[in-house]
Protein backbone atom coordinates (compact mmCIF):
# COMPACT_ATOMS: atom_id res chain seq x y z
CA UNK A 1 0.00 0.00 0.00
CA UNK A 2 1.88 3.28 -0.81
CA UNK A 3 1.88 6.14 1.70
CA UNK A 4 0.65 9.13 1.84
CA UNK A 5 2.77 12.22 1.26
CA UNK A 6 2.84 13.94 4.61
CA UNK A 7 5.25 16.77 2.72
CA UNK A 8 1.93 17.03 0.43
CA UNK A 9 -0.28 18.05 3.28
CA UNK A 10 2.14 20.95 5.31
CA UNK A 11 1.66 23.68 3.37
CA UNK A 12 -2.23 22.58 3.47
CA UNK A 13 -2.43 22.46 7.12
CA UNK A 14 -0.05 25.55 7.28
CA UNK A 15 -2.86 27.52 5.78
CA UNK A 16 -5.79 25.41 7.72
CA UNK A 17 -3.64 27.41 10.55
CA UNK A 18 -2.82 30.88 8.97
CA UNK A 19 -6.40 30.95 8.81
CA UNK A 20 -8.01 29.54 12.24
CA UNK A 21 -5.15 32.27 13.68
CA UNK A 22 -6.43 35.24 11.72
CA UNK A 23 -10.38 34.18 12.32
CA UNK A 24 -9.94 34.13 15.79
CA UNK A 25 -8.04 37.52 15.95
CA UNK A 26 -10.91 38.50 13.82
CA UNK A 27 -13.09 37.49 16.59
CA UNK A 28 -11.43 38.54 19.26
CA UNK A 29 -10.91 42.37 17.81
CA UNK A 30 -14.94 42.06 17.47
CA UNK A 31 -15.52 41.10 21.16
CA UNK A 32 -13.76 43.69 22.49
CA UNK A 33 -15.32 46.53 20.24
CA UNK A 34 -18.64 44.65 21.48
CA UNK A 35 -17.61 45.30 25.09
CA UNK A 36 -16.90 48.65 24.44
CA UNK A 37 -20.01 49.69 22.23
CA UNK A 38 -22.58 47.40 24.49
CA UNK A 39 -22.62 49.75 27.33
CA UNK A 40 -23.82 52.61 24.83
CA UNK A 41 -26.39 50.47 22.95
CA UNK A 42 -29.27 53.72 24.31
CA UNK A 43 -27.27 56.09 22.16
CA UNK A 44 -26.57 54.04 19.78
CA UNK A 45 -30.00 52.82 18.92
CA UNK A 46 -31.54 56.46 19.48
CA UNK A 47 -28.60 57.84 16.75
CA UNK A 48 -29.81 54.59 14.15
CA UNK A 49 -33.91 54.97 14.36
CA UNK A 50 -33.72 58.82 14.62
CA UNK A 51 -34.48 58.96 11.07
CA UNK A 52 -37.65 56.89 11.86
CA UNK A 53 -38.85 58.74 14.89
CA UNK A 54 -38.61 61.99 12.92
CA UNK A 55 -41.32 61.02 10.74
CA UNK A 56 -43.38 58.89 13.44
CA UNK A 57 -46.47 60.73 14.92
CA UNK A 58 -45.30 59.84 18.76
CA UNK A 59 -41.61 59.32 17.95
CA UNK A 60 -41.54 55.80 19.26
CA UNK A 61 -41.03 52.58 18.49
CA UNK A 62 -42.83 49.17 19.62
CA UNK A 63 -41.33 46.03 21.12
CA UNK A 64 -43.81 43.44 20.16
CA UNK A 65 -41.68 40.20 21.20
CA UNK A 66 -41.23 39.95 24.80
CA UNK A 67 -37.16 39.06 24.86
CA UNK A 68 -36.68 42.41 22.13
CA UNK A 69 -35.86 44.78 23.90
CA UNK A 70 -32.83 42.92 25.84
CA UNK A 71 -31.74 41.12 22.09
CA UNK A 72 -32.11 44.05 20.04
CA UNK A 73 -29.65 46.22 21.72
CA UNK A 74 -27.05 43.09 22.13
CA UNK A 75 -27.75 42.50 17.98
CA UNK A 76 -27.16 46.30 17.37
CA UNK A 77 -24.08 46.26 19.37
CA UNK A 78 -22.24 43.22 17.71
CA UNK A 79 -23.29 44.76 14.26
CA UNK A 80 -21.72 48.20 15.03
CA UNK A 81 -18.65 46.28 16.64
CA UNK A 82 -18.64 44.60 13.17
CA UNK A 83 -18.72 47.70 11.13
CA UNK A 84 -16.48 49.60 13.08
CA UNK A 85 -13.83 46.98 12.65
CA UNK A 86 -14.08 46.19 9.38
CA UNK A 87 -10.93 47.56 8.19
CA UNK A 88 -9.44 45.22 10.52
CA UNK A 89 -11.50 42.36 9.21
CA UNK A 90 -10.83 43.00 5.60
CA UNK A 91 -6.68 43.29 6.75
CA UNK A 92 -7.00 39.77 7.83
CA UNK A 93 -8.37 38.60 4.22
CA UNK A 94 -5.86 40.30 2.58
CA UNK A 95 -3.17 39.35 4.73
CA UNK A 96 -4.31 35.41 4.18
CA UNK A 97 -4.07 35.53 0.66
CA UNK A 98 -1.38 38.25 0.16
CA UNK A 99 1.52 35.50 -0.23
CA UNK A 100 -0.08 33.51 -3.02
CA UNK A 101 -0.27 36.92 -4.78
CA UNK A 102 2.53 38.31 -7.21
CA UNK A 103 4.65 41.37 -6.15
CA UNK A 104 2.35 43.81 -8.52
CA UNK A 105 -0.87 42.31 -6.74
CA UNK A 106 0.61 42.81 -3.44
CA UNK A 107 1.41 46.31 -4.10
CA UNK A 108 -2.49 46.95 -4.26
CA UNK A 109 -3.48 45.37 -0.86
CA UNK A 110 -3.20 48.45 1.17
CA UNK A 111 -5.09 50.69 -1.82
CA UNK A 112 -7.74 48.35 -2.13
CA UNK A 113 -7.72 47.35 1.74
CA UNK A 114 -8.50 51.57 2.01
CA UNK A 115 -10.40 52.20 -0.39
CA UNK A 116 -12.74 49.59 -0.21
CA UNK A 117 -13.31 50.35 3.96
CA UNK A 118 -14.00 54.06 2.57
CA UNK A 119 -16.35 53.01 0.33
CA UNK A 120 -18.54 50.50 2.17
CA UNK A 121 -18.85 53.36 4.88
CA UNK A 122 -19.56 56.26 1.93
CA UNK A 123 -22.10 53.46 0.73
CA UNK A 124 -23.80 53.11 4.63
CA UNK A 125 -23.51 56.68 5.05
CA UNK A 126 -25.55 57.66 1.75
CA UNK A 127 -28.08 55.06 2.89
CA UNK A 128 -28.88 56.61 6.36
CA UNK A 129 -28.71 60.45 5.74
CA UNK A 130 -30.28 60.04 1.84
CA UNK A 131 -31.89 57.23 1.09
CA UNK A 132 -33.86 56.23 4.53
CA UNK A 133 -35.21 59.22 5.39
CA UNK A 134 -37.10 59.45 2.01
CA UNK A 135 -37.92 55.98 2.51
CA UNK A 136 -39.50 57.11 6.04
CA UNK A 137 -41.35 59.88 4.77
CA UNK A 138 -43.14 57.65 1.87
CA UNK A 139 -44.47 54.64 4.22
CA UNK A 140 -45.86 57.46 6.60
CA UNK A 141 -47.28 59.65 3.91
CA UNK A 142 -49.38 56.12 2.30
CA UNK A 143 -49.67 54.85 5.58
CA UNK A 144 -53.93 54.29 5.40
CA UNK A 145 -56.13 56.69 7.56
CA UNK A 146 -57.47 55.16 10.77
CA UNK A 147 -54.06 53.14 11.09
CA UNK A 148 -51.30 53.60 13.56
CA UNK A 149 -47.39 53.59 12.08
CA UNK A 150 -45.53 52.33 14.46
CA UNK A 151 -42.91 49.91 13.79
CA UNK A 152 -41.66 46.81 16.01
CA UNK A 153 -38.04 47.29 16.37
CA UNK A 154 -37.13 44.31 15.75
CA UNK A 155 -37.95 44.37 12.39
CA UNK A 156 -36.89 48.47 12.43
CA UNK A 157 -33.56 46.95 12.99
CA UNK A 158 -33.16 43.92 10.61
CA UNK A 159 -34.41 46.74 7.96
CA UNK A 160 -32.26 48.94 8.62
CA UNK A 161 -29.22 46.76 8.95
CA UNK A 162 -29.88 45.57 5.64
CA UNK A 163 -30.30 48.61 4.06
CA UNK A 164 -26.86 49.65 5.49
CA UNK A 165 -24.83 46.85 4.09
CA UNK A 166 -26.29 46.52 0.47
CA UNK A 167 -25.45 49.79 -0.33
CA UNK A 168 -22.21 49.44 1.51
CA UNK A 169 -21.37 46.70 -0.34
CA UNK A 170 -22.79 48.54 -3.53
CA UNK A 171 -20.65 50.69 -3.07
CA UNK A 172 -17.67 48.60 -3.85
CA UNK A 173 -18.45 48.37 -7.34
CA UNK A 174 -15.38 50.57 -8.66
CA UNK A 175 -13.48 48.34 -6.43
CA UNK A 176 -15.16 44.73 -8.39
CA UNK A 177 -14.72 46.79 -11.84
CA UNK A 178 -11.14 47.91 -11.53
CA UNK A 179 -10.11 44.19 -10.22
CA UNK A 180 -11.68 42.74 -13.03
CA UNK A 181 -9.62 44.78 -15.01
CA UNK A 182 -6.30 44.71 -13.55
CA UNK A 183 -6.55 40.96 -13.16
CA UNK A 184 -6.61 40.27 -16.82
CA UNK A 185 -10.91 38.98 -16.75
CA UNK A 186 -11.53 41.67 -18.66
CA UNK A 187 -10.84 44.81 -20.48
CA UNK A 188 -12.37 48.05 -20.09
CA UNK A 189 -13.42 48.20 -23.81
CA UNK A 190 -16.01 44.90 -23.13
CA UNK A 191 -16.84 46.27 -19.72
CA UNK A 192 -17.90 49.77 -21.27
CA UNK A 193 -19.94 47.89 -24.12
CA UNK A 194 -21.69 45.85 -21.57
CA UNK A 195 -22.94 49.36 -20.06
CA UNK A 196 -26.82 48.72 -21.18
CA UNK A 197 -26.63 45.55 -19.18
CA UNK A 198 -25.16 47.05 -15.80
CA UNK A 199 -27.28 49.80 -15.88
CA UNK A 200 -30.79 47.18 -16.02
CA UNK A 201 -28.79 44.96 -13.80
CA UNK A 202 -28.58 47.64 -11.04
CA UNK A 203 -32.00 48.55 -11.27
CA UNK A 204 -32.56 44.73 -10.90
CA UNK A 205 -30.71 44.62 -8.24
CA UNK A 206 -32.08 47.47 -6.57
CA UNK A 207 -35.59 45.82 -7.03
CA UNK A 208 -34.77 42.56 -5.36
CA UNK A 209 -32.94 44.22 -2.27
CA UNK A 210 -34.75 47.22 -1.28
CA UNK A 211 -37.74 47.36 0.13
CA UNK A 212 -40.90 48.02 -2.72
CA UNK A 213 -40.61 51.31 -3.03
CA UNK A 214 -39.09 53.16 -6.36
CA UNK A 215 -37.40 55.40 -3.98
CA UNK A 216 -34.66 53.10 -2.85
CA UNK A 217 -34.72 51.11 -5.67
CA UNK A 218 -33.69 54.40 -7.98
CA UNK A 219 -31.65 55.44 -4.87
CA UNK A 220 -29.25 52.20 -5.46
CA UNK A 221 -29.40 51.77 -8.95
CA UNK A 222 -28.06 55.24 -10.07
CA UNK A 223 -25.39 55.53 -7.32
CA UNK A 224 -24.44 51.40 -8.82
CA UNK A 225 -24.57 52.63 -12.35
CA UNK A 226 -22.55 55.89 -11.58
CA UNK A 227 -19.95 54.23 -9.42
CA UNK A 228 -19.28 51.48 -12.51
CA UNK A 229 -18.29 54.74 -14.63
CA UNK A 230 -16.17 55.82 -12.21
CA UNK A 231 -14.50 52.38 -11.92
CA UNK A 232 -14.27 52.64 -15.78
CA UNK A 233 -12.62 55.92 -15.55
CA UNK A 234 -10.52 54.93 -12.79
CA UNK A 235 -9.06 52.16 -15.50
CA UNK A 236 -7.51 53.87 -17.75
CA UNK A 237 -4.44 55.08 -15.02
CA UNK A 238 -4.93 51.23 -13.74
CA UNK A 239 -4.78 49.62 -16.67
CA UNK A 240 -1.06 51.25 -17.79
CA UNK A 241 -0.06 50.20 -14.22
CA UNK A 242 -0.90 46.90 -14.19
CA UNK A 243 0.71 46.16 -17.52
CA UNK A 244 3.76 47.68 -16.32
CA UNK A 245 4.16 46.33 -13.19
CA UNK A 246 3.11 42.57 -15.08
CA UNK A 247 6.28 43.00 -17.27
CA UNK A 248 8.77 43.64 -13.49
CA UNK A 249 6.73 41.30 -11.82
CA UNK A 250 8.13 37.80 -10.48
CA UNK A 251 5.96 34.69 -10.09
CA UNK A 252 5.63 33.84 -6.47
CA UNK A 253 6.15 30.58 -7.40
CA UNK A 254 9.62 31.06 -8.44
CA UNK A 255 10.89 32.84 -5.69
Amino acid sequence: MEKPDLDQDKPFLSHLLEMRTRLMRSLLVVLVAFLFIYPFYDQLFTLVSEPLRAVLPTGELTAIKVAGPFLIPMKLSLVAAIFVTIPYLLYQIWAFVAPGLYRHERQLVWPLMISSSALFYLGAAFAYFIVLPLVYAFFAGVTPLGVQYQPDIGEYLSFVLTMLVVFGIAFEVPIATLLLIRTGATTRDALAAKRPYVIVAAFAVGMLLTPPDIISQVMLAIPVWLLFELGLVLSRWYRVSGREATENSVDPTDT
